[in-house]
């Protein structure tokens, strides 16, 4: 497992931020900002979408008791229809942000764009959950915070089996939407089906 780095400027008190949810067809998208200790060791702490939802959950409880501060956003589905995806992810973060209890003076960014916040200087990091501890850390909370809140979703639109996809593009999920309609928690800017998946569909039978 690759080593994270701690921080990028010891100077300076540096928030983690990533997203979780930019490529579903449904549900918000959610982000977090961690401020880490600068001495903050864990040899479990990597890339969310590598680590086991059990590892995600007994992660996300040390990182909120040893953090600094953490917060998490959420831009929902009628927001990401209006400003698009990327904008949407960008002010997740910023409220997230936002929400800080300790006000950062340096932001470590998930990507390879991010429209500024206030005045923080920030960097953007290509795959940067796998490079840096709070980056890691904030794409754990991100990701089992959405996840949970997919699964409640589930509860009342259990066709779309969003406690297994948590709302993702898969092929399954394109079929209920096709069976089902889309729902007030599907983003209607996103080709919801896909055209060659149309063509391949048969409809329940009436009998």
């Amino acid at each position: 497992m690759q080593k994270l780095k701690p921080f990028l400027n010891n100077r300076l008190l540096e928030a983690g931020c990533d997203e979780a949810g930019r490529g579903c067809l449904a549900g918000p998208v959610y982000a977090s900002a961690v401020i880490l200790p600068k001495d903050y060791k864990n040899g479990q702490l990597n890339d969310s979408k590598i680590l086991t939802e059990k590892q995600r959950l007994f992660l996300r409880n040390e990182i909120q008791r040893e953090a600094i501060a953490w917060a998490i956003g959420i831009v929902g589905p009628d927001e990401i229809d209006e400003i698009n995806i990327l904008n949407a992810s960008f002010l997740a973060m910023h409220r997230a942000i936002d929400k800080l209890s300790t006000q950062p003076e340096f932001l470590l960014i998930d990507g390879n764009r991010f429209n500024p916040y206030k005045k923080i200087p920030y960097e953007c990091i290509v795959k940067g959950d796998a490079k840096f501890t709070s980056i890691a850390a904030a794409s754990i909370l991100a990701k089992t915070y959405r996840d949970e809140m997919m699964e409640k979703l589930h509860e009342e639109f259990p066709h779309y089996n969003w406690k297994k996809n948590k709302g993702y593009a898969v092929k399954s999920h394109r079929q209920a939407i096709m069976e089902h309609g889309s729902s007030l928690h599907h983003r209607k800017s996103f080709m919801l089906i896909d055209p060659q998946l149309s063509l391949d569909f048969e409809p329940l039978s009436e009998d």
